[in-house]
């Protein structure tokens, strides 16, 4: 698909999917905007559903593997995220930035900016030892691309692979929106940033 087409939410065969249709249409986003945004989101959040029709949510780092067309992120190898996978393929992953408030002069149209992607495919556990391999490193040069493996740190060994899940989310469809207002918009503001859970770091700064 390219961008002359329009907003995504297609699968890879070039069929229309309900499951990653964006309604309003002139906020959807080409793929080339989505493939960017995926390659810089810092986290997503990854759902999967459980053998009692619970669903559930893991936030997590991932890396977006262009080539193949595949997510990959990691969990400890236990957990109810494992579960999950090996019961059920089917999943779904989401990425999102948030941007300024909108006030307005009704409640009801109050508003936020925004930019996000949601994918929709199948998840597995990744079992070669090499894909796993390199998935990991994948994360690692994404969120750390100021360091070098076996120079900086030691690359991620059997014994440690050992304790990990990687999963690999193949992208059957998925779709990209962003809301963007101009930059002067009347009383615009940003939330302030989020307390982090570090009480004595705060106080160092």
């Amino acid at each position: 698909m390219t961008d002359t087409e329009g907003p995504v939410g297609v699968t890879n065969a070039g069929r229309h999917d309900a499951r990653s249709a964006v309604r309003r249409r002139d906020r959807g986003k080409e793929e080339s905007w989505v493939r960017a945004f995926m390659a810089r989101a810092p986290y997503g959040f990854f759902a999967t559903v459980g053998e009692d029709g619970q669903p559930f949510l893991n936030s997590n780092l991932f890396v977006y593997d262009e080539e193949q067309h595949c997510i990959y992120l990691h969990t400890h190898r236990t957990g109810r995220t494992r579960d999950n996978v090996a019961m059920a393929e089917k999943v779904a992953f989401s990425a999102a930035a948030m941007g300024r408030l909108l006030p307005a002069p009704e409640a009801l149209e109050f508003s936020v900016e925004y930019a996000g992607v949601v994918a929709f495919g199948t998840g597995r556990i990744v079992d070669d030892e090499v894909e796993a391999k390199s998935a990991l490193q994948a994360l690692l040069d994404k969120y750390a691309p100021h360091l070098v493996p076996d120079r900086d740190y030691r690359s991620t060994t059997d014994e440690e692979l050992a304790r990990t899940a990687v999963y690999r989310i193949d992208v059957e469809t998925w779709s990209g929106k962003q809301k963007e207002v101009e930059a002067d918009f009347p009383g615009a503001f940003d939330l302030p940033d989020l307390p982090i859970p570090f009480p004595d770091r705060a106080v160092s700064q």
